[in-house]
């Protein structure tokens, strides 16, 4: 007996119209590359999510702890404000008020006096030991160490208080230049014409951090240029003046550029060297910006007063900032532009 089969009718699946039920055709032709996209989607909301949430601390943080008191800073600079009372709008008096006050001028000289003796000096500490340091020795490691510790210690408070015990009158510094050369100056830090100098000396002595970062520049320097140029016969001036400092330049932005920054944010040394109360030094001989508005802000409780002057210091950090970065194409060589 033979079988027989019916066929049943069939029909092509239509895919469904962006009318109908569900939106998202199952079938048909591009039903497949519109789930995928869809699923793509879904799964990068969900890792930005995810991102989001682990960022959220440093995100909280950033407008909890910067962002919200630079504005209100910002609002307290055009206010009379002294931590107690309500602020009261008072335009640009605190600015006329800090160009008219000789106190801010002073402060503005002495840290003008600190930039420009200190930072070089502590470069060029910091360079001439890396320099060293770039040689072999026998007890690389410890050398490094041991220059670079004075960085991680050198700005707290307590070594502050020591420097001062050191430079004092009757003390170490005083009796070594008594004996050596003859010089009695009564002590540095009670002394208003050479307090500042050991403040200096207190910054130059902290060169590890640039130190470090020296002594990783010199170490990309290909020795075959030394090599070339010793049989061209340069000494070692020209070497160091036509080789490592060319190379070694961007480090030397680098360095240039946050120790300056670093410079006019000093405050912590100055302030205990001076001494507290609003001296900050004899005859305001350490009275650097950051010291004069802390006293300002905090001991005569002129707040507004206070977030003006910050302000005026974050537009001279940016200027500076701004024409060291404009001079770099002068003196800055990146290996990309020699190519």
């Amino acid at each position: 007996m033979g079988t027989t089969v019916t066929h049943l009718p069939t029909t092509a699946a239509q895919p469904l119209t962006e009318g109908d039920e569900g939106s998202v055709p199952r079938y048909g032709p591009g039903g497949g590359e519109r789930r995928t996209r869809a699923a793509v989607r879904r799964r990068g909301r969900r890792d930005n999510l995810a991102g989001y949430l682990f960022m959220s601390p440093w995100i909280a943080g950033f407008l909890l702890l910067t962002a919200g008191p630079m504005v209100a800073s910002l609002y307290f600079a055009f206010t009379d404000y002294n931590l107690f009372d309500t602020p009261k709008w008072i335009g640009l008096r605190n600015f006329t008020d800090m160009f008219a006050d000789p106190r801010w001028r002073t402060s503005v000289e002495v840290t003008l006096w600190y930039v420009v003796v200190g930072t070089p000096l502590k470069l060029a500490a910091a360079l001439a030991v890396a320099l060293l340091l770039n040689q072999k020795r026998r007890g690389q490691a410890f050398y490094r160490a041991a220059f670079y510790a004075p960085s991680l210690i050198g700005a707290s408070v307590s070594i502050a208080i020591v420097w001062k015990a050191i430079f004092s009158d009757d003390a170490i510094v005083d009796r070594a230049q008594r004996a050596l050369f003859g010089v009695d100056v009564g002590g540095w830090t009670g002394d208003p014409d050479w307090i500042i100098y050991s403040l200096v000396a207190l910054t130059v002595w902290q060169f590890g951090a640039p130190m470090v970062i020296f002594l990783a520049g010199l170490k990309q320097v290909p020795r075959e240029l030394y090599e070339a140029a010793e049989v061209d016969g340069a000494g070692t001036w020209r070497r160091f003046w036509h080789i490592t400092l060319p190379m070694i330049s961007p480090v030397l932005f680098f360095n240039v550029l946050l120790e300056t920054i670093h410079s006019f944010q000093i405050f912590g040394s100055a302030y205990i060297l001076g001494g507290a109360g609003g001296t900050c030094g004899p005859a305001d001989a350490t009275l650097v910006y950051t010291c004069y508005l802390y006293v300002q802000g905090f001991e005569n409780s002129r707040m507004g007063f206070a977030s003006a002057m910050a302000w005026m210091l974050l537009l001279a950090v940016g200027l500076v900032t701004a024409v060291l970065f404009w001079s770099q194409r002068r003196w800055v060589h990146y290996e990309e532009a020699a190519r």
